[in-house]
């Protein structure tokens, strides 16, 4: 463990020293992200993110953090992604009471994704304790409902572009990173004057629904993640073969069981299933189920944003109004009794479940029942992190472990990226080039490869200096 030593406060007249900035979580891989930022008078913390995938990864969720959560002052949250807020109720547990700085939007989807997350947790417990499978007795959940009810009271949502003392001697400005709806990358001002820049997960600029990123605008450090460093978005390649994975699988009245995040790539995969049934692509009679009522809430979020016409949608989304995200017939399945009966219903069909990386939710149950068939299809729309199951199949299992037992993988397996809503490494650099150089950027949110990879393109392309840190590794911010 890491042993943070407080800082004497400083009682001189004397310039603020530099402040220091330590990397919790979201070094060499793309969950758990957090930094810690201490100056002479405050910590704050940048994202506040649950560890996922490996379970060498998941363990670290338990381990304690470096300074108590009453000592930090405020949490900045950059995304309503789980990765990036969803250690906050744990964080709440063990004492925070600051405040949770985001955006409206970034507020209004992280209580549908916390309180997502409490029952997980809490139904995962129950069932170990009932089974016997857990080495804990009793197993526990990290937090539980009551944790989430606390962490929202907390939430404090600014206007994106306008700066905010979060503080003392500290503020913070975010700005649209075109990532999911609300996706902030943020410019903190540090005592002493620096600029440290997050970029929180950058969007791309081909994202269906949302406005692209704002333009980098410099920093004196900047924390840029790298999930897709090492790699190209084929956008018309993917959604040609997006597109004829599922209507050759309707053909032949196989089941499309699409792994999808909850929060903004539902939305984007039921446009694209939108423009598809226009096509004539999907026949007007297979049925579109979204099967997560954590996406279905998500998705009322994202109608409201087209109601009120939120500025970070994208003008002919807004022109287009809620046709944009309700392929007909589209059918939301609530209850886990509608989940349960879908799951009984022959093809031709497409369902979309969460979780997104098949690490738990309905979808597994849906996958159980139609691995084993080759007329099916799973379609594997964004990143899948090491450890998890959709990565097993994107990387060619031919048996995937569920429910204590092994299922064969006969069906056909689709690996589609272009879904994510992650830049990739071209896109980063147009994003970052005709900014002044940062005195360095950290290559964060990356697996070692993608952020060995950008880091020599960012050396190689735009002769800044770029280093990937380690985790726990302290910095000075200057």
């Amino acid at each position: 463990m890491i042993t943070v030593v407080p800082r004497p406060e400083d009682t001189t007249r004397g310039p603020a020293r530099p402040a220091l900035l330590t990397f919790l979580g979201g070094v060499g891989t793309v969950t758990g992200s957090k930094f810690l930022v201490e100056s002479d008078h405050a910590r704050v913390l940048v994202d506040c993110g649950l560890f996922q995938g490996l379970a060498e990864l998941r363990r670290r969720n338990w381990r304690e953090l470096p300074c108590d959560g009453a000592d930090i002052e405020a949490v900045v949250v950059t995304h309503a992604h789980l990765d990036h807020c969803g250690y906050l109720p744990r964080l709440v547990r063990h004492g925070f009471r600051g405040r949770i700085v985001t955006t409206e939007f970034t507020a209004r989807l992280m209580e549908i994704v916390l309180r997502d997350s409490a029952k997980l947790q809490t139904e995962a417990a129950q069932h170990a304790n009932e089974h016997g499978w857990s080495k804990h007795r009793p197993a526990q959940p990290l937090y539980d409902d009551s944790d989430v009810d606390r962490t929202l009271k907390l939430l404090d949502p600014v206007p994106s572009g306008t700066t905010t003392d979060i503080a003392t001697g500290t503020s913070v400005t975010l700005h649209p990173a075109g990532h999911i709806l609300g996706s902030s990358w943020a410019a903190l001002t540090l005592e002493d004057g620096a600029v440290l820049a997050v970029s929180g997960d950058l969007g791309r600029p081909g994202h269906p629904l949302l406005r692209p990123p704002e333009p980098f605008s410099g920093a004196d450090v900047l924390l840029m993640e790298s999930t897709y460093g090492n790699r190209r978005h084929e956008e018309q390649a993917g959604r040609a073969h997006f597109a004829d994975v599922v209507s050759r699988t309707l053909a032949r009245s196989g089941t499309v069981v699409i792994p999808s995040f909850a929060l903004d790539r539902t939305e984007v995969v039921l446009h694209e299933l939108t423009e598809l049934r226009r096509a004539g692509r999907i026949p007007a009679t297979v049925p579109v189920y979204v099967d997560s009522p954590m996406a279905l809430a998500a998705l009322g979020v994202y109608r409201d944003a087209l109601a009120t016409r939120a500025p970070e949608l994208r003008p002919e989304v807004l022109a287009e109004g809620p046709a944009a995200l309700s392929p007909d017939p589209f059918r939301a399945v609530r209850s886990l009794q509608e989940s349960v009966e879908l799951g009984h219903a022959a093809g031709p069909a497409v369902i979309v479940s969460a979780s997104g990386m098949a690490t738990g939710g309905r979808v597994l149950h849906h996958l159980r029942r139609v691995l084993p068939d080759p007329r099916n299809a799973v379609v594997v729309v964004g990143f899948a992190a090491a450890g998890t199951r959709a990565r097993d199949l994107v990387d060619g299992a031919r048996a995937l472990k569920m429910f204590g037992e092994y299922v064969p993988v006969r069906c056909q397996v689709a690996d589609v990226p272009h879904f994510s809503a992650h830049a990739d490494a071209a896109q980063i650099l147009d994003w970052l080039r005709g900014a002044p150089a940062p005195h360095v950027t950290y290559l964060v949110h990356g697996e070692p490869e993608a952020s060995a990879a950008l880091r020599e393109r960012i050396d190689r392309t735009l002769g800044w200096t770029a280093v990937v840190p380690r985790s726990g590794e302290r910095v000075l911010v200057r």
